[in-house]
């Protein structure tokens, strides 16, 4: 019986694509996104189920104090338009936002993993790839049973999104009242998508038994974003989904032919996760969110995500976004043929770039470094840049910079990705300082030929007067440290570059 009706979902929904006149392409869309679909009374195992490898793992023994001492946090998110997202090569978003705070509070860096899965992510949680779920999880009974979750950020509904009659600025407010549904029995035979391992596909199953009626819940593919389908419904592909309001309404407020008036839910809690053995890291980001939330510093970042529709629109619009669009700078062409020149992956390029100028063409630094490359101007002309404001030159004389480093230390730092992190460093401090460093490494037991924690260490003590001064130091005093974070930050942003586009 559930084969006979999944069959006759697809052709109809097919048959009705196709009567709209949809593109071929959007037929094919549908048939990827109804491969995962459920009938009524079907409920996904989601979270809560038997057999989700979330529940049934050891969890790893892996505390606050080894968070510490490994130095960094990682956190597990995904890509959406509050949460976190790429807008002209910078990571933003309001769990970015606060997870670079915490993480700062905590002394440690921030790495960020993504996953478009719900339940993958508790399950990376639980083996250990990431230590906290910042994805505006909502907290649920079966959700408490993989970890525990802290005090709420805020609390929200979950409402239906659906699609404004076409003529609804010609409507009276009673006319238009009656062409949307407002009372939720009017859902029962309706048709509502859905991210699978939601909150929202729990609550529309209990809701159909509230209001003692089916309701045709069609549960997508995780990689299908809950924003996507809001794009969806505003574009007329689907009738209905559902979303949390506070992300409704920042949507709403770019598509202004969709309608989130209608609640299906009381308010529920909006926070993040952490492993039920790690109660440590628990009381310390409950601690850090009490003292946050009563600081400015919380309501600009709440306003600056989801009350600042002008803004939301802009970066909803842009092409530089992750959200909606598929480049990160003007510069894409002449970054991926400039990278390709030295067999440099283009996001490490345009991390690096950004790294140095944020894509500005006309910036400029004290040392007189200038262009998105901030090359000096006797460096420039010697690769070929006589106008390093123009942005090909400068990207240009800036890989034949590159180039010119990475032939110098090939002939001892074999391992390419080690080499890359010899020469964005040489080219940030210059050689010189990264040679002594190398130097000192190989003189008190550290591996020349690494960078984390051996050849870096000698970096960053190379402004202390027993290593600066030592005999075999040429170049003298060095702030180790503005290369060493350099180099850091250009690779962590490429990582999350790739995994950004990638999703």
């Amino acid at each position: 019986m559930l084969f006979r009706y999944q069959k006759y979902h697809y052709f109809e929904i097919m048959r009705q694509m196709l009567s709209q006149k949809k593109s071929i392409w959007a037929v094919l869309f549908g048939i990827l996104l109804l491969s995962g679909c459920k009938g009524p009374g079907n409920e996904s195992t989601g979270v809560a189920g038997k057999d989700n490898p979330a529940l049934t793992s050891t969890v790893i023994d892996f505390n606050l104090k080894k968070i510490k001492d490994r130095g960094s946090l990682i956190a597990i998110v995904d890509n959406s338009s509050t949460g976190y997202f790429l807008y002209k090569g910078q990571p933003m978003g309001y769990d970015y936002d606060l997870l670079q705070l915490f993480a700062e509070h905590l002394g440690v860096r921030l790495e960020i993993k993504i996953t478009q899965s719900i339940d993958n992510s508790f399950k990376m949680l639980n083996q250990g790839k990431g230590d906290i779920i910042a994805n505006q999880l909502t907290v649920t009974k079966e959700r408490k049973k993989l970890a525990n979750f802290t005090n709420s950020h805020y609390t929200t509904r979950q409402v239906l999104v659906q699609r404004k009659p076409d003529n609804w600025r010609q409507l009276t407010l009673d006319q238009f009242e009656r062409a949307v549904i407002r009372n939720q029995v009017d859902l029962i035979g309706k048709e509502l998508y859905v991210r699978r391992s939601s909150a929202y596909a729990d609550r529309l199953h209990n809701l159909a038994h509230e209001i003692g009626g089916d309701i045709i819940i069609i549960e997508t593919e995780d990689s299908l974003e809950t924003e996507s389908l809001i794009k969806m419904v505003a574009r007329g592909d689907l009738l209905y989904t559902v979303a949390d309001e506070s992300v409704a309404l920042v949507n709403a407020s770019y598509y202004s032919n969709i309608d989130v008036k209608t609640p299906i839910s009381f308010p529920q809690q909006i926070a993040w996760a952490v492993r039920k053995n790690d109660p440590e890291l628990l009381d310390e980001l409950n601690d850090w969110l009490r003292s946050i939330k009563r600081q400015p510093t919380f309501n600009v970042i709440y306003n600056k995500y989801y009350r600042s529709p002008r803004a939301f629109a802009i970066r909803a619009k842009s092409d530089f976004s992750s959200i909606s669009g598929q480049s990160i700078s003007a510069y894409d062409d002449v970054i991926k043929a400039a990278a390709d020149s030295i067999g440099w992956n283009w996001l490490l390029l345009a991390s690096q770039i950004y790294q140095e100028s944020r894509f500005d063409p006309n910036a400029k630094s004290w040392a007189g470094a200038i262009g998105l490359m901030q090359l000096i101007p006797e460096t420039g002309k010697r690769y070929g840049a006589r106008q390093l404001t123009d942005p090909i030159q400068s990207i240009w004389a800036g890989v034949g910079f590159l180039r010119y480093l990475d032939g110098l230390w090939a002939g001892t730092i074999h391992d390419e990705e080690e080499r890359i992190k010899f020469v964005l460093a040489s080219y940030n401090v210059g050689l010189g300082h990264v040679v002594d460093a190398r130097n000192l490494a190989k003189k008190y037991g550290k591996d020349p030929t690494v960078w984390d924690n051996n050849v870096e260490y000698y970096l960053l003590h190379k402004s202390k007067k027993e290593y600066m001064n030592d005999p075999i130091v040429r170049f003298g005093y060095c702030r180790g440290e503005e290369p060493v974070n350099y180099v850091h930050y250009i690779l962590n942003r490429y990582y999350q570059y790739e995994q950004l586009m990638n999703s």
